[in-house]
């Protein structure tokens, strides 16, 4: 019972922990959006100088005419709450809903982030064990290297050369987009690798992975070099601990310590990392989605930038920023479920 209650306190108390920083985010998005230089209203004319009257008329119609606070700041907050996150501007998405754009979007989004979770995690993961088990060793120095270079290599780079290779001189993969011609699957998750198996389409299933696959490895290499460093550190740590010494002095052998007794509890706190850089995966899909025309939520934010799309700019960060925090808050139940030390 004792355990049950402690569980129930620690999901209650980081629920309430979450909701201040989501307002605290909310707030920062908002503050930025209203001190950074340009003025939304005038970029709705693409640098034209419009009548005054006509200006004044679409102040009204933001809000833009009201007090930033506390005016603007609660119908902002209200709105978000409501589900009311207002109406694109821009040159790309004028007169659309911020939410049905973003939702749209959003599939494309996941299907790179799975995409590059899947390489990142096994690049990492595997360079990371092999550079362990193998300390001081020339293989642990090539683990060591790999993971410092992947890691500080700029995403739009590594991209770039990539596109290159495999899509402009080999010609094995497709540069750039999610698909070519007008054969889209039908749409049921949005993610074009999932309707084509839904579809029963092996031919559409394999024009999308293929589209998929240098974006993906583009953000799943740069992120395996943390994995790889972080895999390392952790298995150092349990394969020097009191049960591994315990299980080579019962006579078993070395690989067996290391592979069953050490990697396993390297990984528990790895997991939790693993979620949250999922996390920061959909910030880096904003280079990636760039670099390779992926219409995703990246892209969204990219083009919405440019045009000065004031309300979508807005909505994309407020989306991103709540998916971490919910993420985030995922992780730390998981992470009390899995060890109820977390709890105390």
């Amino acid at each position: 019972m004792a355990r049950g209650t402690s569980l129930l306190a620690f999901i209650l108390t980081r629920l309430l922990i979450a909701v201040p920083m989501l307002l605290l985010l909310l707030t920062f998005v908002f503050v930025i959006l209203r001190i950074l230089p340009g003025d939304p209203v005038l970029a709705l004319w693409g640098g034209r100088n419009p009548p005054p009257e006509v200006v004044d008329s679409a102040r009204r119609q933001l809000g833009l005419d009201q007090p930033a606070f506390p005016n603007q700041y609660v119908s902002y907050m209200r709105n978000i709450f409501t589900g009311n996150w207002g109406t694109s501007f821009g040159e790309f998405y004028r007169g659309q809903s911020v939410w049905a754009v973003m939702m749209e979007k959003f599939p494309a989004t996941v299907e790179l982030a799975l995409g590059a979770m899947i390489v990142a995690t096994l690049l990492g993961v595997g360079t990371g064990l092999i550079g362990g088990a193998n300390r001081d060793k020339w293989i642990d120095v090539a683990a060591r290297l790999y993971g410092t270079i992947v890691w500080v290599t700029p995403i739009f780079w590594l991209g770039l050369i990539l596109q290159l290779i495999f899509g402009v001189w080999l010609r094995w993969l497709p540069p750039h987009s999610r698909w070519d011609g007008s054969d889209f699957p039908i749409r049921v998750t949005g993610m074009y690798t999932v309707d084509s198996l839904l579809e029963g389409s092996p031919a559409k299933f394999l024009k999308a992975f293929s589209h998929l696959i240098l974006p993906s490895l583009t953000l799943g290499i740069v992120l395996s070099g943390f994995f790889t460093k972080t895999v390392r550190a952790n298995l150092l740590r349990t394969i020097t601990a009191d049960y591994t010494e315990a299980a080579r002095a019962r006579g078993v052998r070395e690989a067996r310590v290391v592979y069953r007794h050490a990697f396993k509890n390297a990984l528990v706190p790895v997991v939790t990392i693993l979620g949250l850089q999922f996390a920061i995966l959909f910030g880096g899909a904003v280079l990636t989605e760039t670099t390779f025309s992926w219409d995703g939520v990246g892209r969204l934010l990219y083009d919405s930038i440019n045009s000065k799309d004031y309300m979508m700019i807005q909505g994309v960060i407020v989306f991103y920023a709540t998916i971490i925090i919910v993420i985030s808050l995922v992780i730390d139940v998981s992470g009390a479920l899995i060890d109820p030390r977390i709890r105390l």
